[in-house]
């Protein structure tokens, strides 16, 4: 058995005296691991750092064993991401949420949006808004997706200000004031009539609210609890932009 594709890599651990196994989100083999011999040497070790985009081939005898993965580099950016804890604690949320998936599942459009994202960690109004709607689209890839587009009341696409949090589908200000204290907050940045730019007070919001449905559809269920990345993200995120704010 044999492939070839490119990935971005979100971990590794040891195996043996010098050989490592790595974690790579592919564009078209999902979440995979696989053995690299050597892997813990001076010259691969800075390759399979979270955040690098590599070339991957991958070989076993069956299609269910571990397999071996020959890696090349790509883009070694992993240097550039430990220097900020934006991105730092960015590129360890993306991977434990990955980690959600089933391993070689393929999503390829996550992995690419993953790819946007680090690309994106220097700024963090744009890396805070990438990662929400990063979330809200692995929420739908588990088949919990939210519905943002139409009020769940009346079907109006105008003047979103809610979202139930019982069925995930978006409510007006209108038909949910007699609720508003039962409601979570949908940020303008997720309103498809604004198309407005994420701040600080949209983010906080935006991150309660994917982090509800995370909690009630994904954590709770699973009785595991969401790694602490996230939420070093989240306050990272925010401390930036009062910084920015107050400059």
């Amino acid at each position: 058995m044999e492939w070839h594709d490119e990935g971005i890599v979100l971990g590794m651990r040891r195996h043996g005296e010098t050989s490592a196994i790595a974690e790579v989100m592919t564009l078209a083999h999902g979440r995979h691991l696989g053995l690299v011999r050597g892997g813990r040497s001076r010259a691969l070790r800075p390759v399979l750092q979270p955040g690098n985009r590599v070339a991957l081939t991958w070989r076993a005898r069956l299609s269910e064993h571990l397999g071996e993965f020959r890696v090349e580099p790509l883009s070694q950016r992993a240097g550039l991401l430990m220097q900020s804890a934006t991105a730092l604690h960015g590129m360890r949320a993306m991977a434990a949420l990955l980690r959600l998936l089933p391993e070689r599942d393929p999503h390829r459009h996550l992995c690419d949006a993953v790819e946007v994202i680090i690309a994106h960690l220097e700024d963090p109004a744009t890396a805070g808004e990438l990662f929400v709607r990063f979330e809200l689209a692995l929420l739908n890839e588990l088949g919990f997706g939210l519905d943002l587009a139409r009020c769940a009341a009346n079907g109006s696409a105008v003047d979103l200000v809610y979202v139930s949090p019982k069925s995930g589908r978006a409510v007006s200000k209108e038909a949910g004031a007699p609720y508003a204290d039962r409601m979570l907050a949908l940020p303008d940045f997720l309103r498809a009539d604004l198309n407005e730019a994420a701040d600080r007070p949209g983010l906080a919001a935006g991150f309660r609210l994917t982090g509800f449905f995370l909690d009630r559809h994904v954590y709770e269920p699973r009785g595991i609890k969401p790694d602490s990345a996230r939420e070093s993200f989240i306050t990272a995120t925010l401390k930036a932009l009062e910084k920015q704010q107050t400059a």
